[in-house]
């Protein structure tokens, strides 16, 4: 098998073996499959276990998640690149027991890069996988990591964040309905800054909220500013809209309420990645969204409209390109919140001179969403 790129996407092309004399079959009554040597870049792999079926509702198997992989690439990869990543591996499938693996497995090929990181929970430093090339993304497909978890971080800067995520979890029977309400209130406070703001599906329940910093290396922004500001910014939704929004990840207060999730801005915390497939029944994928799709799911209630899968992922990216790579490339100063220092979430405006200007201001102020009880 070679994998060879294209003009516009990436295909796998398949090539059978020789035909070759029958040989004696083994006495036991399962027979493992046999490796499939492929060349990918320049580089030799071995895949395995191509047909194992890993979302047992659909048929969705091993060779599809790596052929996702393989597609999806051109966008995927500037989004991991130099990027401590952690892998949620599903070796059985969607339906089986499942493990985090941060640390880079020792039988890497040795073309996989890596990023050393100091980790206070076991005390030693960590050796972050970082899929920076299409041989590394294969070979982390081939290890049935459905979902790839990356840092907020480079590895070269680590104490830096290049965004501010807010992860909106409903608690049912909210769905992400609710949270594109949520969503457009986020998005309201940050256009109230003058900054741009991007959406996408987490491709399970529910929505993350991107804002881009990338700020330059004099003006370093670090955890220590970016989670207690998106903390003020949870609470401020909460004291504002408290029949919709928490800011506590107590679950007993979350029923039928959407949790904003502002933890997520840690150093060692990780948050789904764009272009990620989730361990779901179906091949759901986490998928970057307009502004736009967010207000029509609003309006007509229907969850369905902000559900995509591999297949809808790719038709989606080869019509409209990566709807995510401002978050990559936007450089934008976080804002000051006033009293924040005094613990409370008031936001005001920052002086007219200071202000960002949005390229394009995409949607109206939201309204606030009925209490539902």
């Amino acid at each position: 098998m070679r994998i060879e790129m294209q003009p516009t996407i990436l295909i796998a092309e398949s090539r059978k073996p020789k035909a070759e004399s029958p040989k004696p079959k083994a006495e036991s009554p399962t027979t493992m499959p046999a490796p499939t040597p492929v060349e990918v870049a320049g580089r030799q792999l071995t895949l395995t276990n191509l047909d194992k079926v890993l979302y047992p509702a659909t048929g969705f198997t091993k060779g599809q998640v790596i052929d996702y992989a393989i597609r999806i690439a051109p966008v995927l990869i500037p989004h991991l690149k130099g990027r401590p990543l952690t892998m949620k591996r599903y070796p059985g499938g969607v339906n089986q027991e499942f493990f985090f693996e941060k640390n880079a497995p020792k039988h890497r090929p040795d073309w996989v890069q890596t990023t050393p990181v100091w980790s206070e929970g076991n005390h030693r430093t960590m050796h972050y996988l970082m899929a920076n090339d299409l041989p590394t993304l294969v070979w982390i497909a081939n290890l049935a990591s459905i979902e790839l978890h990356p840092s907020l971080s480079l590895g070269a800067d680590i104490e830096t964040p290049t965004m501010i995520v807010f992860d909106l979890d409903p608690g049912p029977p909210a769905n992400i309905v609710q949270c594109c309400q949520v969503g457009l209130w986020v998005k309201e406070i940050f256009d109230h800054f003058g900054l741009q703001s991007f959406p996408k599906t987490s491709g399970s329940k529910g929505m993350q909220i991107y804002v881009p910093l990338n700020t330059p290396s004099k003006e370093k922004t670090s955890y220590k500013e970016t989670k207690p500001f998106a903390n003020a910014i949870a609470r401020l939704l909460e004291h504002e809209h408290p029949d919709l929004v928490v800011s506590d990840m107590k679950k007993a207060v979350r029923t039928n309420k959407v949790f904003v999730d502002w933890s997520q801005n840690d150093q060692h915390k990780t948050t789904i990645s764009v272009y990620s497939l989730r361990a779901r029944e179906h091949p759901t994928v986490s998928t970057p969204i307009k502004w736009e799709e967010v207000e029509q799911a609003l309006k007509k209630k229907d969850a369905n409209l902000l559900v995509f899968e591999s297949k809808d992922v790719l038709a989606r990216v080869e019509k409209m390109g990566d709807l995510f790579i401002e978050v990559q490339m936007l450089k934008q100063k976080l804002p000051k919140l006033s009293g924040l220092e005094a613990g409370t979430s008031e936001v005001k405006p920052a002086p007219r001179s200071e202000r960002a200007r949005p390229k394009k201001a995409s949607v109206k102020p939201a309204r606030k969403a009925k209490s539902r009880r």
